[in-house]
């Protein structure tokens, strides 16, 4: 009955249209009034997990995508891309791709990306003839490539909810190769779509040009190199790399490349705090709420239920991929992360399942869900961009969740595409 009033009051709040912050805080103050807990208990938990130094990393990350997205940065990575794969047949869907995943390396969002690229890609693509509903498709699919590459700050709240005993730097690390896997098999589609149904062709840069472009964006790659090779190297922690990039974000924006006015800085660093607050409160109450579940049991009955059910670790993978893809069209990334975690390690453990493999398993699956309706907000700041309905969007857009689902079962049932890289890089 615990169990029913905790999960039951958390359903009721999200149905009846309570954010779903609020509505774990909601469930957590209800739970503990019906067991008898102190409220100050609530209160404890929801401060303590907001008191942890390495979430730090998440606004630093968020407002460091945010710098880098409004100041110019993803235009000039999309013309970086196309000196690449621009003048092949299909050329601009193919940057489109190619773009994600070079801006997913500083924004680590697929709503940013898709709101960065989608500005710039979509209306470029339909005036060269491209179909507006590919072009949404296109730009949304391959949004989702930066929640696997690294820094994506869902990486760190996973790390949390897993309560801090899974490396960030290993998942990091551990999200690259999937990432770039599911960008390769995007493009592959989109390769095959393009000479099936005849769609332009774009031109080939010149060498003075592509030269000049590469120069003009290497500076806000240079974000990557800190990130990554702080953390590699051993200089920075994850947590102070975030830092660090935010700095050289807000240097190359303001100093060198100069496409952002000052006046207009304080508007973005405002909504940025929005973001953040609204993280924030949502990890200290996701805290409060898993402290009820454990209270309950709920995490080690639910380990012996998929115990029960699943013959060997395969099966269960099996089990948690459809669960995660039914549960993601109804919930956001985060939320779902911090909720689900916590039920799953006690579970993962009695299988011998890698942690940082079953975290990429979890914001891939997840992540897909950002993609699909009824609530899908990637899909929806995509469809505005287009100027299109979800519901076309829904329809033109299975295509693309084939190749999603193939790299998925991949990373699923091969761990070394997860594994072998942090392996070598960072060891054990």
């Amino acid at each position: 009955m615990d169990a029913l009033v905790l999960i039951g009051t958390f359903t009721v709040a999200c149905l009846v249209g309570m954010p779903v912050a609020y509505a774990l805080g909601f469930a957590a103050i209800c739970a503990a009034l019906w067991m008898g807990i102190p409220l100050e208990a609530i209160a404890l938990k929801t401060s303590d997990g907001m008191d942890d130094f390495p979430l730090l990393a998440v606004p630093f990350f968020i407002l460091a995508g945010a710098i880098m997205g409004e100041g110019g940065m993803a235009e000039r990575i999309i013309n970086l891309a196309k000196i690449f794969v621009g003048f092949i047949r299909g050329g601009l869907a193919l940057v489109n791709i190619l773009a994600s995943t070079m801006f997913g390396c500083i924004s680590g969002s697929s709503v940013a990306d898709t709101a960065s690229i989608g500005s710039v890609m979509i209306p470029q693509m339909i005036k060269a003839g491209y179909p507006r509903l590919f072009a949404v498709n296109v730009t949304v699919s391959g949004s989702l490539q930066p929640l696997l590459i690294p820094p994506s700050h869902n990486m760190v709240i996973y790390s949390l909810a897993a309560g801090g005993t899974v490396s960030v730097a290993h998942l990091f690390i551990g999200g690259i190769i999937p990432g770039l896997l599911l960008g390769a098999s995007l493009m592959g589609l989109i390769l095959h779509y393009a000479y099936k149904h005849n769609l332009p062709k774009g031109e080939h840069i010149a060498f003075p040009q592509a030269v000049k472009i590469a120069i003009d964006s290497i500076w806000g790659l240079v974000t990557v190199v800190i990130i990554m090779g702080g953390i590699l190297s051993g200089v920075f922690t994850p947590t102070e790399s975030a830092a660090v990039a935010c700095v050289w974000a807000f240097f190359v924006t303001m100093f060198i490349y100069r496409s952002y006015k000052w006046s207009e800085l304080p508007i973005l660093v405002a909504r940025v705090v929005r973001t953040v607050g609204m993280v924030m409160i949502m990890i200290g109450f996701s805290v409060a709420f898993g402290y009820m579940m454990a209270l309950m049991r709920i995490p080690a009955l639910a380990a012996d239920m998929f115990v029960a059910i699943s013959s060997d670790k395969y099966t269960f993978l099996l089990y948690v991929n459809i669960l995660l893809l039914i549960l993601g069209t109804f919930m956001d990334l985060a939320p779902m992360l911090l909720i689900c975690t916590p039920v799953f390690m006690p579970v993962i453990q009695k299988f011998g399942i890698d942690p940082v493999h079953f975290g990429i398993i979890m914001i891939f699956n997840l992540g897909i869900g950002l993609l699909t309706p009824p609530v899908g907000p990637t899909l929806a700041v995509g469809c505005a961009i287009g100027k299109v309905s979800m519901e076309a969007v829904s329809r033109s857009i299975m295509m693309f969740y084939i190749p999603m689902l193939i790299v998925l079962a991949l990373v699923t049932y091969i761990p070394a595409l997860t594994l072998w890289l942090p392996s070598v890089l960072l060891g054990k």
